[in-house]
């Protein structure tokens, strides 16, 4: 840093000797001496014209004007002294040569958003309106990485109203803009573009869910009428496209899983539709997406498992990632479904969870995506605890058969359906009480 400082203060010496006929340093024609000191002991004298200082810097002429208190002492008026910030000291010098300039300080004699930060600070100290104004210009105009703008926010705020305009890109947006470019974003996310625009379509997705996670801020949209709206018309679209495309499958099992083609579209709508449980369940609209996919549970096992053959894991994980979100919205009572719904989703579902994670743990191969395959804990105790939420809300004797069945399969390990079965076995021991209870009949014996 120190050698990218040195090299500026060079290129303005060289300019300025060649704009100028009075050249800073030039101690045969100055007139006045800056001395520039810190208090760490860095201690300068630069040889300076008074005129200059005088025409660049209202704090200059009032140093060096008949009023000011001390320009009767002798020598004062060829010796000004400018005490700064160790971190200042290297901008104050360029500042200097920058008055030396015979045209106006242009945005390309700055340098870098750090210089121009630095400049900035400096300038608003002595009052120079015209380099003020050129860094604010080069600040606004310049994109800033993100430590940069970081500086940019400790140090401007305490500039003053000279340097507000900078923070213009950093201002809260209108929130009928907000509520635009979020209708625009989710109409492209959920309209299954072609896969060479997919990261653009990653990207999308990321950023609407980013915008209504309440994280250390408040999530940037409100789940309002007109959004819920929109959104609900994106995403039943998108799940139509999923429907006709997995009847389609369905259809024709072999031809159908012959056709690349439609292997992968089916593995972008899941990643669509895995991207999208999560954005119906932070507005509140999860309804039609839970209950299409309740519908089309046969269907969609059937194609998961047919596609196993042929294909690698992801697809079942990325089915089983989507599972999860719509059994967790059963299982906690987001959405109230009959008896029978939830009965049929456990056992639709449970045995293709048990037929995909043996498969998971096995994998050893050390690709990345692999990798990942098996480090997913949270979507199996997702999984698990989903189950365990809508077994104990089902009849008592469905749930013994589906207990039954758990003790019988050889993937008792999971999912493990431990609790469920100790709230079981306590409910049907003490049940014929409790319900004596509720009729008003005491059921134990009478004691002598």
């Amino acid at each position: 840093m120190i050698a990218g400082r040195i090299t500026l203060s060079m290129y303005l010496l060289f300019v300025c000797f060649n704009l100028s006929d009075h050249r800073i340093g030039d101690r045969s024609t100055s007139d006045v001496v800056v001395r520039i000191r810190t208090q760490e002991g860095r201690d300068d004298w630069i040889y300076c014209h008074s005129h200059i200082l005088v025409d660049k810097s209202k704090y200059f002429a009032d140093r060096l004007s008949d009023s000011w208190p001390t320009c009767q002492i002798l020598d004062s008026r060829n010796c000004v002294e400018v005490h700064c910030e160790e971190s200042e000291f290297d901008h104050l010098i360029v500042i200097l040569r920058l008055f030396y300039f015979t045209s106006d300080v242009s945005v390309t004699d700055i340098g870098s958003v750090k210089n121009a930060l630095g400049i900035l600070r400096v300038a608003i100290n002595l009052v120079c309106p015209q380099i003020v104004s050129t860094c604010v210009g080069y600040l606004e105009a310049v994109p800033w990485d993100e430590s940069e703008e970081e500086e940019v926010l400790k140090v401007i705020p305490g500039m003053g109203s000279q340097a507000e305009a900078v923070l213009a890109r950093l201002q809260p947006v209108n929130p009928l803009a907000v509520v635009k470019i979020f209708i625009s974003a989710i109409q492209f996310a959920t309209s299954s573009p072609p896969s060479s625009m997919n990261d653009l379509k990653v990207s999308s997705q990321e950023q609407l869910e980013y915008l209504l996670t309440e994280d250390d801020d408040a999530p940037l949209l409100t789940a309002a009428d007109e959004i819920k709206m929109e959104a609900k018309l994106c995403v039943n679209g998108l799940l139509m496209r999923f429907v006709s495309l997995v009847d389609s499958l369905v259809g024709d099992l072999q031809e159908s899983m012959a056709e690349a083609g439609k292997i992968e579209l089916f593995q972008a709508y899941l990643n669509d539709l895995s991207w999208t449980s999560q954005v119906v369940t932070k507005l509140e609209i999860s309804s039609d997406f839970v209950l299409t996919w309740v519908e089309m549970s046969v269907k969609i096992v059937k194609v998961a498992e047919e596609a196993c053959r042929g294909s690698s894991l992801h697809i079942q994980v990325k089915v089983l990632e989507v599972a999860a979100k719509v059994l967790e919205a059963i299982g906690y009572g987001t959405l109230i479904l009959p008896t029978m719904k939830r009965l049929k989703m456990v056992k639709v579902w449970l045995p293709f969870v048990r037929f995909v994670k043996p498969s998971v743990d096995s994998v050893t191969s050390d690709d990345d995506n692999d990798m990942l395959l098996k480090s997913n804990d949270e979507l199996w105790q997702s999984l698990e605890s989903a189950f365990v939420s809508i077994i104990l809300a089902l009849p008592s004797s469905d749930q013994a058969e589906i207990l039954t069945e758990w003790f019988e399969n050889k993937q008792i390990r999971y999912p493990d359906l431990t609790e469920a079965f100790e709230v079981w076995c306590y409910r049907s021991k003490v049940a014929k009480r409790r319900l004596a209870l509720l009729d008003g009949n005491d059921p134990t014996p009478n004691r002598v």
